[in-house]
């Protein structure tokens, strides 16, 4: 997939736990845990905005494109 989801990188910088974001955007802990892992084929509009409150972050920070073939 050419769309990396950063939200591992964001918990870190935030010192929050999975649970503890699962707790804060109302999602269960597998389903981040599928976005975390690039495992997720999409994600709501509505699921990324409160996912950047809960972090304090711009969607820029959690979502990067990478070119196929692993140029970019």
């Amino acid at each position: 997939m050419a769309i990396i989801i950063n939200i591992d990188v964001m918990l870190a910088k935030r010192k929050m736990s999975v649970t503890e974001l699962s707790e804060r955007v109302g999602i269960t802990m597998a389903n981040i845990s599928i976005l975390k892992n690039g495992k997720a084929k999409a994600i709501k509009v509505d699921t990324l905005d409160k996912i950047c409150r809960a972090l304090s972050c711009q969607p820029g920070e959690i979502l990067e494109w990478r070119d196929e073939d692993g140029k970019a």
